[in-house]
């Protein structure tokens, strides 16, 4: 399988993911340019990236541009299909912008920019990610500064039910807890899918965590699970 990770004006993220990809990982990669709208090289096996950085520089609001970009018609398509489509941090809230997942990103609730390392841990085995990554509390960095998940009441209890929260904010010893949370999210939640299970957002950074030079491969699992064929 490949990887197509999509390259938007102010992206910083993009080159960090296609290392972790392609040598952390030794997976192939693929970059593509914001105005393309051709995706017919990928099946549905495949799995393409939104990576974090501040796309049209956050402007008007987080992913609020680059959701009409050209090739998200496609990433729309490419997921209605049952594509895999992961985003990262801005990629997530491009991904709530265009629709594909629910919810919001927000102002953090401190109105700082948060850039630490963090814990988080699984909710469920019953996705890609929550079957590979087991029950470990992973240590993954951040870096945003909207990035407070919200949902209304409806949707939160239609995620929980249908088992759609993929993470949540913990220690370093799996307990979730509101001192954990970096960001003041909702149910410290840190990442969810869809309804599908083919579309994943998460505000973490595992492409940061896959290096054995910086100590940390935590996040080799998060991305290693998404290699997977359906």
């Amino acid at each position: 399988m490949k990887f197509g990770i999509i390259v938007f004006p102010g992206s910083n993220c993009d080159r960090d993911m296609q290392h972790a990809l392609s040598v952390d990982l030794q997976q192939e990669t693929i970059m593509l340019w914001h105005k393309d709208r051709d995706l017919s090289m990928f099946t549905t096996d495949d799995c393409i990236v939104l990576p974090g950085g501040f796309s049209y520089g956050d402007y008007l609001r987080c992913g609020a541009l680059a959701r009409f970009s050209p090739m998200m018609e496609q990433v729309i398509d490419f997921a209605n299909r049952g594509g895999k489509v992961l985003g990262v941090c801005n990629g997530f809230q491009i991904l709530c912008e265009a629709g594909l997942l629910p919810g919001v990103l927000l102002q953090n609730d401190h109105q700082k920019f948060a850039c630490k390392n963090v814990y988080i841990k699984s909710e469920s085995a019953n996705n890609l990610i929550g079957k590979v990554v087991g029950e470990k509390a992973l240590q993954i960095p951040v870096a945003h500064g909207e990035g407070r998940y919200y949902a209304d009441a409806v949707t939160l209890k239609h995620l929980h039910d249908n088992k759609q929260i993929i993470f949540r904010y913990c220690d370093a010893n799996g307990e979730v807890h509101i001192n954990s949370n970096p960001n003041g999210a909702i149910n410290n939640i840190a990442g969810i899918c869809n309804e599908g299970r083919n579309v994943y957002g998460m505000m973490p950074h595992p492409e940061r965590a896959c290096s054995d030079a910086l100590n940390n491969i935590d996040g080799r699992a998060i991305l290693k699970a998404l290699s997977h064929t359906n």
